[in-house]
């Protein structure tokens, strides 16, 4: 069966610093995961782990 339509949504996860982005998927209808996401990952470019805050997508 396939899913339904709408329930995710993917999101773009950008070091501002940098410029260097992630991109991941967002469950919208979820409580937890409202208002914009924020995760610390690893930036090649400055060789270490970083704040990632969601940005807009530039389709």
């Amino acid at each position: 069966m396939a899913s339904k339509k709408g329930s995710k949504e993917v999101v773009k996860l950008e070091n501002k610093e940098t410029g260097f982005y992630y991109t991941t998927t967002k469950n919208t209808k979820s409580e937890n995961t409202q208002g914009k996401m924020k995760f610390r990952k690893y930036d090649p470019k400055l060789r270490k782990h970083v704040v990632f805050t969601e940005a807009k997508m530039s389709h």
